[in-house]
């Protein structure tokens, strides 16, 4: 996987404006807690109980491929989350990997796009409060009822009751925890279109989903949602075929 990216990065026009601009790059702890910080904004709760690192990061100076994102070596799954500069408070959401390799220096690894956006120098460490993010629980709405033709109350909705019968001609409906597809989380709404119009192109259903923290903005791009573990599979698949070698599923 490295060893792809590092090819991949050697070619010409390696940026987000090439073909190969939207791979994502994985190659970055003591333990310590995150600083207090107030909570994203699009519904995002912050969840220090999946990850949640105050430590230096590097931008190394080279263009990354695959929008925003920092890699550390004690991730186990992929993560969306919240990263902030400690030295001036720039915060932006982006993805966190796993990084292969243990190299000297910071363990946070950090793209080229987050750099940016984070007002980091190439090779001039800074300290960083990564903390995981999930989506919020939604506020749970009672169902509603149809009047009583005596003027009872209605306790019931027995039409809804049963399931429907085979062949009934229902609405698929899933049943995934993670039925969608995520393939990257940009700092422009051009680049991501452009991925998403990318997977289009591929067969696969695509949307983008805007997020703010701060006075910043990040969109991702999704493809599903899927109805079943093998559609889910086949978009994970197409998406890596496509180019999208780190792409994961999420809830939403």
């Amino acid at each position: 996987m490295t060893g792809g990216l590092l090819v991949a990065a050697a070619l010409a026009g390696c940026g987000e404006n090439s073909p190969l601009g939207f791979l994502k790059g994985k190659d970055a702890t003591a333990t310590a807690k995150a600083s207090p910080a107030p909570q994203p904004e699009g519904g995002d709760i912050e969840a220090p109980e999946l990850f949640a690192r105050t430590e230096t990061g590097l931008w190394d100076g080279r263009p990354s491929l695959g929008g925003i994102w920092v890699a550390h070596p004690d991730v186990n799954d992929p993560q969306r989350v919240r990263i902030r500069n400690q030295s001036n408070q720039k915060t932006i959401v982006g993805a966190l990997f796993r990084r292969e390799r243990a190299l000297p220096g910071p363990r946070f690894q950090v793209s080229s796009e987050a750099a940016a956006a984070l007002g980091l120098l190439a090779g001039a460490p800074a300290e960083l409060d990564v903390i995981a993010l999930k989506r919020a629980p939604e506020a749970e709405t009672p169902p509603e009822t149809e009047p009583a033709g005596d003027g009872a109350a209605a306790s019931e909705t027995p039409a809804a009751a049963d399931p429907p019968e085979a062949g009934a001609g229902a609405e698929p409906a899933t049943t995934l925890s993670r039925p969608f597809v995520q393939v990257g989380i940009f700092s422009t709404e051009q680049n991501a279109e452009r991925a998403a119009a990318q997977l289009r192109g591929a067969g696969l259903p695509a949307q983008l989903r805007e997020h703010s923290a701060g006075d910043k903005s990040s969109w991702r791009v999704l493809a599903g949602p899927a109805q079943s573990e093998s559609e889910r599979m086949t978009l994970l698949t197409k998406a890596k075929a496509a180019g999208y070698a780190d792409a994961y599923a999420v809830a939403d």
